[in-house]
């Protein structure tokens, strides 16, 4: 079997959890399949049963950046450059929307079956149209198209395969559930005081770690809202980069402005830090604090409590399939979100009941390293790339042969 992979992000371009999903999903299918993945980017190289190949726009010389459709216009461009590099394949796998179009263009031209990965729905991000201006509706209405040709659609939790069901109307037999993995040999418990010092947090004191971008989904400014009520003696760690906007990057540096004159240890690292250092955060952190507002897996999770870690995070997306409440953590219920300003019905009491949460494990060490343990074992029991690779890769082949037997 021949495998297409079309993404954004593939090393060493990745700033996400849809990157992290193809970086490691495909390492364990190129073990029992040829794969031909196609990104945006400079990569050309020949792995082990795996040809990668960065698309960059063709026409960039044409290009104006004053047009504030830019960005959109960059995007479809790759899109028909990774459509025309890939001379053949069985099955057609497109992560985001970002890609979508290139999987529609190959699926008719080299009349393969198309499947989709749902890391996210546009339908659901409603804020991105600051990031995108009208770009945004133009990538919701390739979504939508692209759900509604695919042959089959993978999402990474149930609540995902309820929202492409509600959002879409995808037929509920094309859809299947196949979590996000880990790899827990990379991911484990990792100590390093003197990167601690390097950051400026003291490793006597426990602290509270947020790890993400800078974007209305992941919820920081409700975590910053919510550490006014967490204990005084603890230090708060935000491990945020890669702002959607520079008015949500302005909007986040003022927050945390303000929350430093309420108290100390505010430790602030703008940017998106290799994982390598990154699984010494979570190794040290009290609590990984996940209070996003919209997480259709949450793979950030994983990798917290792959490192031992406990997590308190929002009842929201594919998280509650993830934390056990009162096991390897909490959970935080939203109860409604106002699609206006994309923000809980009542963030008060949201940012309370989380810090309520933040606090138990602050004030109580031998609890959270039981959580920690408990967090781990679960990872290693339902969580590995292995298993989740095989999974697929046997829906690769119940999909080519529904494909071939409807186009007979």
């Amino acid at each position: 079997m021949k495998i297409a992979i079309f993404t954004n992000e593939f090393p060493p371009n990745i700033y996400g959890g849809a990157g992290v999903h193809v970086d490691f999903l495909s390492k364990e299918l190129a073990k029992l399949a040829e794969l031909e993945i196609r990104c945006f980017g400079n990569q050309n190289e020949q792995l082990d049963h795996m040809n990668v190949l960065g698309v960059n726009p063709s026409l960039s010389h044409l290009a104006d950046e004053s047009n504030q459709h830019f960005k959109m216009f960059q995007n479809m461009s790759r899109n028909v450059e990774m459509a025309q590099a890939l001379p053949q394949a069985d099955v057609i796998h497109c992560h985001t929307w970002y890609t979508h179009l290139a999987g529609i263009f190959s699926r008719e031209l080299l009349q393969a079956p198309l499947l989709l990965t749902t890391h996210s729905l546009e339908t659901h991000r409603p804020w991105k149209v600051e990031q995108l201006g009208n770009g945004y509706f133009l990538s919701r209405w390739i979504e939508q198209h692209a759900y509604k040709t695919a042959d089959g659609v993978i999402a990474v939790s149930q609540q995902m395969r309820n929202d492409v069901i509600e959002a879409y109307g995808v037929a509920p037999e094309k859809v299947t559930v196949i979590h996000n993995g880990i790899d827990p040999e990379f991911y484990k418990p990792t100590f390093n005081n003197e990167l601690l010092r390097e950051y400026g947090i003291n490793p006597a004191i426990p602290f509270v770690l947020f790890v993400g971008r800078i974007t209305r989904q992941k919820g920081i400014s409700q975590l910053i809202a919510a550490a006014k009520y967490f204990n005084k003696d603890c230090q708060v760690v935000l491990c945020a980069g890669a702002p959607d906007t520079k008015e949500i990057a302005e909007e986040t540096a003022a927050l945390i402005a303000e929350l430093r004159k309420q108290r100390d240890g505010v430790i602030l690292i703008s940017e998106m830090l290799p994982r390598e250092k990154v699984k010494v955060l979570y190794t040290h952190a009290r609590v990984f604090a996940c209070p996003s507002l919209y997480e259709p897996f949450g793979i950030i999770n994983l990798e917290a409590m792959a490192c031992e870690t406990p997590v308190v995070g929002s009842y929201v997306g594919g998280i509650p399939e993830i934390i056990v409440e009162g096991s390897t953590g909490y959970l935080i219920p939203l109860h409604s979100i106002s699609r206006t300003d994309f923000n809980p019905a009542d963030p008060e009491a949201f940012q309370k009941d989380f810090a309520a949460k933040i606090n138990l494990m602050l004030n109580d060490e031998a609890l959270a390293k039981k959580m920690g343990k408990a967090g781990r074992e679960r990872v290693l029991e339902k969580f590995s790339w292995e298993s989740i690779a095989n999974t697929t890769f046997k829906y690769y082949e119940q999909v080519i042969a529904r494909f071939e037997k409807e186009h007979a």
